[in-house]
């Protein structure tokens, strides 16, 4: 466990620049989760593409995530959920290596809230696999119930497809790669339509709507 969080921790280092911050947190019966901050001052106005942006997801919605010049970013990695494989929680064992491995990303424009806030949801998120049995994958939503941060208008998040940001981690066989899953946030109404037309179409209202994923305020992108 501890081998391959420092594998994680390395790339994450890699990808992002060093943590500017960190915080652990322990649930009952669970491993302890830590979420590591790091900051992007961005760069000046005019200059941030939405090729760029794309980058924190494999799809295409990624780009709407960075829309226009503004202030930097805040990056929240979750360090800890692939200590142990995720297994399905109807199998009558759960293998000790095989599984997939996934860390949390999220990427917000930075001084706009406390979203710092943020770290407790972020782990509860991350624990979800040990404390629930679930297997977080793209296009998966995930909730925690109230508002990611002090004013926010976010319950939940879409999980995105990994691959852009920060790249598979690989892993020495039988284990599987270490994937850095960015989390979308969702509001209330964006959340609802999702469950009825799918994690694609929500993408593509985001797409076609320009929509900014990085703004912790926003409002939901028309659903009509």
């Amino acid at each position: 466990m501890a081998e391959v969080l420092a594998l994680v921790e390395a790339r994450l280092r890699t990808a992002l620049g060093e943590p500017d911050a960190r915080a652990s947190v322990t649930f009952l019966g669970t491993d302890r989760i830590e979420v590591l901050r790091f900051t992007d001052p961005g760069q000046e106005a005019g200059q941030e593409t939405g090729q760029e942006a794309g980058r924190e997801s494999g799809r295409d919605a990624g780009r709407t995530a960075g829309k226009g010049p503004g202030p930097g970013v805040v990056r929240y990695a979750t360090l800890g959920m692939s200590a142990s494989p995720m297994s399905d929680p109807t199998a009558a064992l759960a293998d000790p290596l095989k599984g997939p491995r996934a860390e949390l990303v999220l990427t917000v424009r930075a001084g706009l809230a406390d979203t710092d806030k943020v770290l407790r949801p972020l782990a509860v998120l991350a624990a979800s696999p040990q404390v629930e049995g679930v297997v977080v994958a793209p296009g998966a939503s995930l909730d925690v119930g109230e508002p990611l941060w002090p004013g926010a208008p976010f319950t939940s998040v879409l999980v995105a497809e990994p691959g852009g940001l920060v790249e598979n981690l690989e892993l020495d066989d039988p284990m599987e790669p270490v994937r850095f899953l960015p989390l979308l946030p969702m509001t209330g109404n964006e959340a609802a339509w999702k469950r009825v037309h799918g994690a694609d179409a929500l993408q593509e209202k985001w797409l076609s709507a320009g929509t900014d994923l990085r703004d912790p305020l926003r409002r939901s992108v028309p659903l009509d």
